[in-house]
């Protein structure tokens, strides 16, 4: 028996890091997966897997994430994953800066909740978990000015909707991760010119004295989805080995 067993979820940014460890963490529990990506070609790596069906996805794209909704029809678990992390204080972050990422990190959760919230009320039953992170209204982070603030929206909005849909059986809860070790990270110290320097950069600041892994994400999420946490809603978790104390 597997803690997602006879559940439909539907998983973004599946291609890669989080987003793929948790895809195949719900397949591996019995759910039927729904893995999006923009990128098919690292998607189509995860076709193999039992349980795991893969679908091209924008998530900027308002449009194609309905006819996502409409096809799939009811699904039990939202996990909204996709985002990124842009680096510059606020006089470095241009208006074009702040539309992209907002777009991409808390619009396109806004849009992904609208598109299936409406038939998980009608099923009175639905898990929905948002990828937020610890720099954001938890805690302040250098050269994170726009990404802090579309994860803190991230955040006010979970709790939002978990408070507005309780009635309805609708569970909302969002993780904050620290720094976990993915290829979004790695290339992101190698941007730093020096990826020797860019571990050690990013190592200071784990008191735990090592990055987190994207699995270790992918189990909040897993229990957030479950009904294991069916008494839990409008939290916010942190897995950060410790980076916020």
């Amino acid at each position: 028996m597997g803690r997602l067993d006879g559940k439909v979820a539907v998983t973004t940014a599946a291609a890669q890091g989080i987003g793929r460890a948790t895809a195949e963490t719900f397949a591996r529990e019995g759910a039927r997966v729904i893995a999006t990506d923009i990128n098919v070609e690292k998607l189509k790596e995860l076709e193999a897997i039992p349980g795991i069906e893969i679908r091209k996805l924008d998530v900027t794209d308002n449009e194609a994430i309905k006819a996502l909704a409409a096809e799939i029809g009811h699904v039990d678990i939202l996990f909204n994953c996709a985002g990124f992390v842009f680096h510059g204080t606020i006089l470095e972050t241009t208006e074009k800066d702040f539309d992209f990422s907002m777009n991409l990190n808390m619009k396109s959760m806004f849009n992904m909740i609208k598109a299936f919230l409406p038939k998980m009320i009608e099923k009175k039953s639905g898990s929905i978990v948002n990828m937020a992170s610890v720099c954001s209204s938890l805690k302040g982070s250098g050269s994170r000015c726009i990404y802090g603030t579309t994860k803190a929206a991230i955040i006010g909005m979970s709790k939002s909707v978990a408070c507005d849909f309780i009635k309805d059986g609708i569970r909302c809860n969002c993780i904050a991760p620290g720094t976990v070790d993915t290829p979004s990270l790695r290339e992101r110290m190698g941007q730093m010119g020096d990826p020797e320097k860019g571990m050690e950069f990013f190592m200071r600041r784990q008191p735990t004295g090592r990055l987190g892994t994207a699995q270790e994400v992918a189990n909040i999420a897993l229990f957030l989805a479950s009904d294991e946490a069916s008494f839990v809603t409008g939290t916010e978790y942190k897995v950060d080995g410790g980076w916020s104390i």
